[in-house]
């Protein structure tokens, strides 16, 4: 499967990241690239349960692909959320069941960052995309 041209553009950049430093300040730069959510988006049924940091997720459909918004508090978790944001963005329903975290960071050279908590955390905010998308 191709990758949307988000993930492309984030496996090229994290890629050309000699060392975790920068990789870490890649990151935080993405992370204030995140698309905002207004407050009213910023409710209990867009919340993320199982994420440590509170997560707000807002997803629409649009010709059969799915575009989707998110908001952390927390900093590093908004970097986190905006490279998933590249990986997932414009797929369709059946796309988006198939996407493999671990190996998606793991390409980027992020999974030092995953601990167990924050993994737990981007695969709550992965399954409630499968969710809104229909069937989990």
């Amino acid at each position: 499967m191709s990758l949307p041209a988000n993930a492309q553009a984030a496996l090229d950049a994290f890629g050309a990241c000699p060392g975790w430093e920068q990789r870490a300040r890649l990151l935080m730069q993405w992370g204030e690239r995140l698309e905002a959510l207004d407050d009213s988006e910023r409710t209990e049924d867009n919340r993320v349960h199982g994420c440590e940091s509170q997560v707000w997720l807002a997803g629409e459909q649009q010709e059969g692909r799915w575009h989707f918004r998110a908001a952390s508090e927390a900093r590093l978790l908004r970097g986190l959320l905006a490279v998933l944001l590249a990986r997932v963005d414009g797929l369709s329903a059946s796309e988006l069941h198939g996407v493999d975290l671990a190996d998606w960071f793991n390409q980027l050279g992020l999974n030092r960052q995953l601990s167990p908590s924050r993994s737990n955390g981007l695969n709550a905010v992965l399954q409630r995309m499968r969710e809104l998308a229909g069937g989990a």
